[in-house]
């Protein structure tokens, strides 16, 4: 690495990794449920993990971008031509946007799925803020799998556009966040 390279912060460079693997064991975690029959304590469990490693994304994001307002950005060097500064830019508002909206719309189609979602190894249940709506329930659960399966997208397009700047711009996008 570069000894002169301007990096993150180091509490954002944390929360960016500590955040990425929450995402992907938000996904392992839904898309694995179909392992375990319907009622089942496996399939449960598989569900409020889900909610969890969500809902901990929802506060981390919060958290990030509090640090992301304090310490900023540092410039990529050599810096992106306009016709690659505007589709990054627009590519992390739709991360942050994600980051936020997903756990966001999964609280709301538990709730209006009656659904409780447990304190961690106990039975006690935190109190749902909207009431049962079988409808808007199925609306929101739509929703909520469709920008999802989306994000897979945005994702591995975050993802290739990580290792395009490392290994074929070169520049320092990358060991920003290292």
């Amino acid at each position: 690495m570069l000894p002169n390279v301007r990096r993150y912060s180091p509490g954002l460079r944390r929360l960016h990794w500590l955040m990425a693997v929450l995402t992907l064991l938000v996904y392992i975690a839904i898309e694995q449920r179909g392992l375990f029959q319907r009622g089942t304590p496996e399939r449960a469990a598989m569900m409020q993990a889900h909610f969890w490693l969500g809902l901990s994304v929802l506060v981390f994001v919060v958290w990030r971008l509090a640090l992301r307002l304090r310490h900023g950005a540092p410039a990529i060097h050599p810096a992106l031509p306009v016709w690659q500064a505007a589709p990054a830019g627009l590519l992390h508002l739709l991360l942050y946007a994600f980051l936020i909206v997903m756990p966001v719309l999964g609280l709301l189609t538990a709730w209006t799925d009656g659904k409780a979602l447990y304190l961690p190894f106990s039975d006690v249940a935190l109190p749902a803020l909207m009431a049962p709506d079988p409808a808007l329930a199925e609306r929101l659960e739509d929703l909520h799998g469709s920008v999802g399966e989306f994000f897979y997208w945005v994702i591995g397009l975050h993802m290739l556009a990580a290792a395009y700047h490392h290994f074929v711009r070169r520049d320092d996008t990358l060991r920003r966040m290292v």
